[in-house]
C-alpha cells in the first residue's frame, strides 16, 4: 500500500450503466457510502442491492473502514448496481494489489459483456424477421 492522496478511483460499466467510484482510504473513514449525492439505501432501496454493491468491501473486510462516493448514470437499477460493484472492486485493486486474487475469486472483477444488440435493416428487431410468405 502506498499514499494515494485524497481518493482512489475505479470505473465500472454494465449494459448502458457507467459508474465512477471513489474510495477514501484515509484513517478518517467511517463507512459512509454515497451514490449521486444520496445515501446508498435511499438511492438503491431494493432488498439485496446493498449486499451486491458492498460485496468487494465485505470480502476485503473493509466495509466500515472506508468512505465511498459514486457517480452513476445510464441503464437500469441492476445495471447500475453491477457497474458500482465492478468500479469498487477496481478501485480496491488500485488501493492494494494483494486483493486482486480474492476479488477475482469471488467474481467481483469480471465485467459482464452483455449489451443490447442493435436493430438490423430489414428485420423487426435485432434478430426477428418478418413472417415469410410464399405468395
Amino acid at each position: 500500500m502506498e499514499d494515494f492522496g485524497r481518493y482512489i478511483e475505479g470505473i465500472g460499466r454494465r449494459k448502458r450503466a457507467s459508474a465512477r467510484v471513489r474510495i477514501y482510504p484515509a484513517n478518517t473513514g467511517n463507512g459512509a457510502f454515497v451514490v449521486n449525492g444520496k445515501p446508498v439505501d435511499e438511492y438503491f432501496p431494493r432488498l439485496g442491492d446493498f449486499a451486491v454493491l458492498s460485496g468487494p468491501l465485505a470480502d476485503a473486510e473493509l466495509l466500515s473502514k472506508m468512505d465511498v462516493t459514486v457517480l452513476v448514470h445510464g441503464g437500469g437499477i441492476t445495471g447500475q448496481t453491477d457497474a458500482v460493484r465492478l468500479g469498487l472492486a477496481r478501485a480496491l485493486v488500485k488501493y492494494d494489489q494483494e486483493m486482486r486474487g480474492l476479488l477475482r475469486e469471488n467474481g467481483h472483477l469480471s465485467r459482464d459483456p452483455r449489451v443490447k444488440e442493435r436493430k438490423k435493416p430489414g428485420l423487426k428487431r435485432a434478430r426477428k424477421a418478418p413472417t415469410y410468405t410464399k405468395r
